[in-house]
């Protein structure tokens, strides 16, 4: 064969080659549109069936006028309820078994995790006076959780979202399962009430959906500070998982996992503007819990927020969401007031 046949038979090659890839890597971007598409209007579904008011609440009373999540420092409130399918409770037998408050920071795109103990002792205005703070979810649903929080913490609830067992043990299995740190051995009931039917050992362990959430409830083991700071690591775990880069192909599992057993007040295009908090990865995230003590003095147990902790954290809370301004950054010492103040008087004494 001659070169010139060679060289002919190369470029060809070449040119087969170069139409070849070229026809592969636009089908992989169709692909990844198609993808794309499905997987937004399939998200857009989900959440317009897990769409609900709280009765009615456009806002919290704590606001001037409604929020807006890409302008504005928000607040989102968790709600874990205690039922699912096979307990199939009714309404009034419903308590929340976690609660977790999250403000963001729209500036900073930072993020505060509150734990709030089930048995914290704090006025529930639906009934019209103190108990703990369980008992809310039993007789309005969200909007009682809500205000009782409100209350509790000075700060708005702007939005949301109440998700029972079954949706926990779903969205964790969807996700392939998370990466949590196990503080001890421990046996724990299932999402079906089954007794022991969970086991685990201490240590750094994958766990699926029905580990995490044995994780997640069990109240015997420490105490509720220690429950709260462990649904914090949890709820962190699920973010990484779910930010994380091979999640992506699982997002439309993820979302049927949701179904009908998650309501939030957000709508799509709310839920949306949140992708700019974890746009450059996971946020920066601060856990914090309502600190307090164990009170037995009526015979009932409660927890009993201490006080000064609580105003402490209702300051930190209200700063983040800007509600007031933040004065843990000042240095200003009274020598650097009294030059502000009266810039003259150096210059006076000096004459």
């Amino acid at each position: 064969m001659s070169r010139k046949i060679q060289r002919e038979a190369k470029s060809s090659r070449r040119k087969t080659i170069i139409k070849i890839s070229a026809i592969l890597a636009v089908s992989l971007l169709i692909s990844l549109s198609a993808f794309g598409i499905w997987l937004v209007k399939k998200a857009e579904f989900a959440a317009n069936n897990a769409y609900e008011s709280a009765d009615g609440r456009d806002k919290s009373d704590l606001r001037e006028e409604q929020v807006e999540p890409l302008n504005d420092n928000i607040s989102i409130l968790f709600i874990g309820i205690d039922d699912s399918a096979a307990r199939d409770q009714s309404s009034d037998n419903i308590r929340s078994d976690a609660l977790v408050l999250a403000t963001l920071n729209n500036e900073d795109k930072s993020v505060k995790l509150v734990s709030i103990p089930r048995d914290t002792y704090t006025f529930i205005p639906d009934s019209g006076y103190e108990d703990k703070i369980t008992h809310a979810y039993a007789l309005n649903g969200p909007r009682s959780t809500i205000e009782s929080v409100e209350g509790l913490l000075d700060v708005p609830v702007d939005y949301y979202m109440t998700m029972n067992f079954d949706a926990f043990v779903d969205v964790v299995d969807a996700l392939g399962g998370i990466t949590a740190e196990v503080p001890y051995d421990l046996k724990e009931k299932d999402e079906t009430d089954s007794h022991n039917a969970i086991e685990l050992e201490e240590g750094l362990q994958q766990l699926n959906g029905s580990e995490a959430l044995a994780l997640a409830r069990t109240r015997y083991y420490d105490n509720d500070i220690e429950r709260g700071k462990r649904q914090q690591m949890i709820l962190e775990s699920i973010m990484d998982k779910a930010l994380s880069a091979g999640s992506i192909t699982k997002y439309g599992s993820v979302i049927e996992a949701v179904g009908d057993n998650m309501k939030t007040n957000m709508s799509f295009r709310d839920m949306q503007a949140f992708f700019e908090y974890a746009k450059n990865g996971k946020p920066d995230v601060e856990t914090m819990s309502v600190q307090g003590y164990d009170d037995m003095s009526t015979g009932i147990y409660y927890y009993q927020p201490d006080q000064e902790s609580l105003e402490e954290l209702k300051d930190i809370l209200q700063s983040h969401l800007g509600l007031k301004p933040d004065t843990s950054n000042l240095s200003l010492n009274e020598d650097t007031l009294t030059e502000q103040a009266f810039p003259d008087l150096e210059s006076d004494q000096q004459e």
